[in-house]
């Protein structure tokens, strides 16, 4: 069993055996998540440290950023590179054009819930080629909507990602994916993490509310009524020493 992260190097060295592992399987799109605070400020350095396992495995890599200011960036900094590296474009640039036919997979970088549309085309674009979506934000309500659009696009689209690696520090816990492990959720203890549930699909809301306060002996196990919000001693002070861990 895959233990949590002790740090940021760690989890990205995770994330990418746990995507090496889905496509081994036969995934095509597939999303990793690290969902620590002002991640996205480190894009550039976590997709250079994620690279390099698939770069082995297919020739033909292309990295796609959110806008050609960030692409222009990461080429600058990056210099030559054995993978190629562009953008998303917008609504009026066609991202179709953007895929060659020597392209074998695709590595997406911080693709926001606004690049939606142009990131369900190129998965369309793609084929039965891999796509990887890299610390995506594009489950943002307001932007998506939850009337029948949203829903249509959620079915249609969203639906399909397969969440091959995610960690998101909880008050006091941690919520886990490493592919082909279920869903975890992780208590911390006297400094240190216990497995306390695995679940087939993400728990969320009320349900990872009652897993957390069943395991905290604040809620009654054969209660299906929603858990009461778990009193909270303030995010930063209870994850202080796991995220300085995770964000060094």
């Amino acid at each position: 069993m895959t233990e949590l992260p002790k740090d940021l190097n760690d989890a990205i060295a995770q994330s990418r055996i746990a995507t090496a592992a889905a496509l081994s399987d036969g995934k095509t799109l597939l999303q990793v998540e690290l969902v620590f605070p002002e991640i996205a400020l480190q894009a550039q350095s976590i997709t250079q440290q994620f690279l390099p396992e698939f770069e082995d495995i297919h020739a033909g890599v292309k990295v796609f950023f959110p806008d050609a200011g960030s692409a222009a960036l990461a080429r600058r900094d990056w210099g030559q590179t054995p993978f190629k590296i562009t953008d998303l474009g917008s609504s009026r640039t066609a991202v179709e054009d953007k895929i060659a036919p020597e392209d074998e997979l695709f590595l997406l970088v911080n693709p926001a819930a606004v690049e939606v549309a142009q990131v369900e085309k190129l998965y369309i674009a793609a084929g039965d080629r891999p796509v990887i979506l890299l610390n995506p934000r594009l489950e943002d309500v307001a932007t998506i909507g939850i009337g029948y659009a949203g829903r249509q696009l959620r079915d249609r689209f969203l639906n399909k990602i397969e969440s091959c690696y995610y960690i998101r520090p909880l008050d006091s816990a941690a919520l886990f994916r490493c592919y082909p492990q279920p869903w975890q959720v992780w208590l911390e203890t006297n400094d240190e993490y216990e497995l306390i549930s695995e679940t087939a699909q993400k728990p969320v809301g009320d349900d990872l509310e009652r897993i957390l306060a069943k395991a905290m002996g604040t809620a009654d196990p054969n209660s299906t009524a929603p858990a009461k919000p778990l009193k909270k001693k303030g995010f930063l002070a209870e994850l202080q020493t796991f995220l300085k861990a995770l964000t060094q």
